[in-house]
């Protein structure tokens, strides 16, 4: 049986996960599209240094990105996605140089990339959410 004390600190963990959980999804999902843009698909050429650029690039887009998202009361995935990528965008240009096209390009594609992650797993996270709902339900 547990005591009060323990059922106010489940609490509170259950509630911090729930509200920390946009910041880090977008932290993750604009690293990882920053990491896989950087070095072009190929994850062999994956340095510390990308790891690095990249981190730098997701902790400042991902905490922008949950910022307007809690700000516009965003809740349609599309939308949401569309946030993330643009700031991804924005801060990967200003972060490092591209190493690819014209100026802007690998900025570009980065946040492309970064909102694509973001509508995917949004999207296969609330099905499997659903899928599992129904299965309790019936």
């Amino acid at each position: 049986m547990q005591t009060r004390d323990q059922c106010v600190a489940h609490t509170f963990v259950k509630n911090m996960k729930k509200k920390s959980a946009p910041l880090i999804e977008s932290i993750s999902e604009s690293s990882a599209a920053c990491l896989i843009t950087m070095v072009q698909g190929n994850l062999l050429a994956l340095t510390l240094g990308h790891v690095l650029i990249a981190s730098q690039t997701g902790v400042i887009a991902g905490a922008i990105a949950a910022i307007t998202i809690l700000i516009a009361r965003a809740k349609v995935r599309w939308v949401i996605s569309i946030i993330l990528g643009s700031v991804t965008t924005v801060v990967d240009f200003f972060v490092h140089p591209g190493q690819f096209g014209p100026v802007a390009a690998e900025a570009v594609v980065t946040g492309v990339a970064a909102g694509l992650l973001s509508y995917l797993i949004g999207t296969a996270t609330k099905t499997f959410k659903q899928r599992r709902r129904n299965r309790t339900d019936s």
